[in-house]
């Protein structure tokens, strides 16, 4: 990456405060662009979801890496819990989703609280292992939470064999007009869900696998308690990263745990944070991290700033941080920030080789919360930071009483906060597709068809407030 100026500005740059200017290309298509990345994590998007409560849970997990992205399952939850996760996304098809289940004799309220958890509407009715019907959103309106899902549910049921491609997939549902078909092993018993906007995805994403081809899906441990024995169990369980977090990554004790978790030469990336600074990145590196996670105060659910002034402008964390971990051989991954497609783009451009994303995933179907209303009728999930009093108290369950009550006393984020869901965009594939689209378009506009060639060929500028409100769309009249 270059600026567009030699002297770029005399302050620490936010991504609201760049922009891009177009290159000479000779990259006739945004798909022929390679967007994997070489850090050793094996997505094929850059995207990776936090490892934050509200967030990162096996719904997220195993969508995103059926789209190419990967999903840190946090500290916070216990480690059998976790292991059992990994174990549940490892089993995941790489093509059709998991499907909601009920029986004929579940309520209509029962269903009605299932149908949210995936982005696909629809529940599949089933009498042991086989699918004899479906349930929709728009079977359960206006009916009564008592009413029997066998009274509800439509019977002219297709299938789609287990075998099938996304192109027949996409073309069986076409022909018979239906939006989406449980798919079936040989013997009739259920075996996922395709939608039509599934298919089409299944032939536009390479999903992130491991060597058996599996579903990737990654871990976060701490640096208090037995993290050494945590991540042995975790990597066991079939974890492909390993993430060592910590909201003050370059402190002694990190250090230390870094040093112990790469001497048990478990094999996967290690990622440690978070730093915003180059002698952070090159000591944790230094240490046995692979990675670098980049960002203290940027994210939407953290008050650090506000409440420590420590912290610093993404822009300039992720560019001064990827310099340093280039040079002793380790990568960054730039954590918080992003709001806008552009600012995922930014952050490559900087020098990231992934991107990582928490509130704003928080607010789609696969987050772990339940889909909650205002008194508007808009839904939202609730979404909290991993520095909040919430997360604290929720960290330290298992710590005697007097001092659990000691640390809940400290809290660096926010511990509750509505993240409405996009009633256009409300699956979080939905949201990748946005992401990724705009990553795309943005290589073509730089002449770039991979990560490296992006961040090589990228030309920065410096902006005003100003110059950012022009960029901005006006979805109404100005007059």
């Amino acid at each position: 990456m270059r600026f567009l100026s030699d002297s770029p500005a005399p302050y620490n740059l936010t991504y609201d405060d760049v922009f891009m200017v177009p290159s000479r290309s000779s990259v006739g298509s945004r798909m022929n662009v390679d967007l994997s990345t070489s850090d050793g994590s094996g997505t094929t998007i850059p995207l990776v979801v936090a490892n934050m409560t509200a967030v990162a849970g096996r719904r997220m997990a195993e969508t995103t890496a059926r789209r190419g992205g990967i999903t840190i399952i946090p500290q916070d939850v216990p480690t059998d819990i976790v292991a059992d996760t990994i174990g549940q996304v490892k089993a995941a098809s790489l093509f059709f989703d998991t499907p909601i289940t009920v029986k004929p004799h579940h309520t209509a309220g029962y269903a009605r609280h299932l149908l949210p958890k995936r982005s696909h509407g629809a529940a599949v009715v089933l009498d042991g292992d086989k699918p004899v019907g479906l349930v929709t959103e728009k079977d359960l309106t206006g009916v009564d939470n008592f009413t029997q899902v066998q009274a509800l549910m439509s019977i002219e049921l297709l299938t789609i064999g287990e075998d099938a491609t996304p192109k027949q997939a996409f073309d069986t549902l076409v022909a018979h007009s239906r939006k989406l078909a449980p798919i079936v092993d040989a013997d009739g018993n259920l075996k996922g869900i395709v939608t039509r906007k599934g298919a089409l995805r299944a032939s536009l994403y390479t999903p992130a696998v491991d060597q058996q081809g599996r579903l990737r899906v990654g871990a976060a441990i701490g640096i208090n308690g037995d993290p050494t024995g945590r991540a042995e169990i975790l990597v066991e369980a079939g974890a492909d990263v390993l993430v060592v977090d910590t909201a003050h990554g370059h402190q002694q004790q990190m250090l230390e745990v870094l040093d112990k978790v790469a001497s048990l030469g478990l094999g996967v990336p290690i990622v440690a944070g978070n730093v915003v600074t180059a002698q952070g990145t090159t000591d944790l590196i230094n240490a046995g991290a692979n990675i670098a996670k980049v960002g203290v105060g940027p994210g939407a659910m953290c008050t650090t700033r506000m409440q420590t002034g420590v912290g610093r402008p993404q822009f300039s964390a992720v560019l001064e941080c990827a310099e340093a971990a280039g040079k002793v051989g380790g990568h960054v991954w730039a954590d918080g920030g992003v709001r806008h497609p552009r600012d995922v783009a930014l952050a490559l451009a900087a020098g990231a080789s992934n991107v990582m994303i928490g509130s704003w995933f928080a607010g789609t179907l696969e987050s772990p919360g339940d889909l909650q209303f205002d008194a508007d009728g808009r839904a939202f999930k609730e979404s909290f930071g991993m520095a909040s009093r919430r997360a604290v108290k929720h960290r330290n369950q298992t710590t005697e009483g007097f001092e659990r009550a000691r640390r809940a006393m400290f809290e660096e984020g926010i511990s509750t906060s509505r993240m409405y869901v996009d009633p256009v965009r409300p699956g979080v594939e939905d949201q990748i597709d946005r992401i990724v689209s705009g990553v795309r378009s943005s290589f073509t506009y730089a002449g770039a068809d991979s990560i490296a060639s992006f961040q090589q060929r990228a030309t920065v500028g410096v902006q005003s407030a100003a110059g950012f409100a022009e960029g901005r769309p006006v979805p109404t009249s100005w007059a």
